[in-house]
């Protein structure tokens, strides 16, 4: 008996593992604990193992790898259809089992340690940004309640609140006074949390020539550029810049049929943070291109043909491509560059 295909049902601490040989026969169902998972796959033949793209799957990838086996990782929405019948731990195994061999199955490459570390930067970041965010409208929405409007904009709570809690005349209560600044306060810790995350960012921008090398394609940041590179790790696991734009759900959905083509709205698929980057990246070209009356740009001409949101888009779709271009022929970005067409 020799088990050449193993699908993993990942969880905290009970693993469900499903194993079939070279003839496709299933000759292993078996269900492990945390601390047994090594022990068995360490005395087990080198084999192709499939595991569902969620938590762990990264670790148990590198670990499993270091140990001789294949480890394909796949996005679960891409296993779900192999599940033959109810939803339990061992029809889930079976169902990755059956999945990872499937010759035009997508699969997710496996992180290393750095990746995950600076993705980690940037989560945490995100999370204290929006914790921050739904603190100023907390405040603004008090002090609206006792008719005191704050415009909107983070920007204007730490100036104008103060003023309105030293403010004799608006006949704040005392109680209210004080659990305002201390609302005010927990925003200012909130707001020096995300700044230290940031020049943690930057600074593992600067000290990688990658990232560096994506902050310099307009509407791309250090901020955008480690989390690209973060990201997409290896860039010629994709095949072409195309395909990294649809990974990024910056491409049309399409609901075509008989021949007939219907695109209709982004698909915003994939990672959203990523795509959030690169849209609010190309506004900024888009603002700064309606600031120059001599420009004369690529998006400035899309500008005047569409609308504002539809060229952020398109010039992220565009950047998007160019990093691709940029990581796996190992590039330096020309706003210059033109590509070269073969000549009959």
């Amino acid at each position: 008996m020799k088990i050449t295909t193993v699908g993993i049902d990942l969880a905290k601490n009970v693993f469900q593992v499903h194993g079939i040989d070279e003839h496709g026969k299933a000759v292993l169902k078996k269900q492990l604990r945390r601390d047994q998972m090594a022990a068995f796959f360490v005395n087990l033949s080198p084999c192709l193992i499939g595991m569902e793209a969620c938590g762990s799957a990264h670790h148990w990838g590198r670990k499993l790898q270091s140990m001789g086996h294949t480890v394909r990782l796949m996005a679960p929405q891409f296993v779900k259809p192999y599940v033959k019948t109810n939803k339990n731990d061992a029809a889930d195994a079976e169902a990755i089992c059956e999945a990872v061999g499937r010759p035009n199955m997508r699969f997710v490459p496996v992180k290393n340690v750095e990746q995950q570390a600076v993705l980690a930067l940037h989560r945490a970041r995100q999370g204290f940004v929006r914790a921050r965010t739904a603190q100023a409208n907390q405040i603004r929405g008090l002090l609206g309640e006792f008719g005191l409007i704050v415009p909107q904009g983070i920007g204007h709570i730490a100036k104008r609140v103060p003023e309105l809690i030293e403010d004799g005349a608006n006949e704040l209560p005392g109680a209210f006074r004080l659990l305002i600044q201390r609302l005010l306060d927990h925003l200012k810790e909130l707001d020096r949390q995300v700044e230290e995350l940031e020049d943690k960012i930057h600074a593992w921008h600067r000290s990688s020539d990658l990232s560096r090398k994506l902050a310099m394609v307009p509407g791309i940041g250090p901020i955008t550029a480690s989390a690209l590179v973060a990201s997409i790790g290896d860039a010629k696991n994709f095949d072409g810049g195309r395909q990294v734009a649809a990974w990024l759900g910056l491409v049309p959905r399409q609901h075509s049929s008989g021949g007939k083509s219907n695109l209709l709205g982004m698909s915003k698929r994939g990672d959203t943070y990523l795509r959030t980057l690169l849209i609010h990246g190309a506004r900024s070209v888009i603002y700064r291109v309606s600031q120059r009356a001599d420009a004369c740009s690529w998006i400035s001409s899309v500008v005047n043909r569409r609308n504002k949101n539809v060229a952020a888009v398109a010039l992220a779709n565009k950047n998007a491509r160019i990093v691709w271009a940029l990581l796996a022929h190992d590039r330096q970005f020309d706003a210059s560059y033109v590509r070269s067409t073969a000549v009959a």
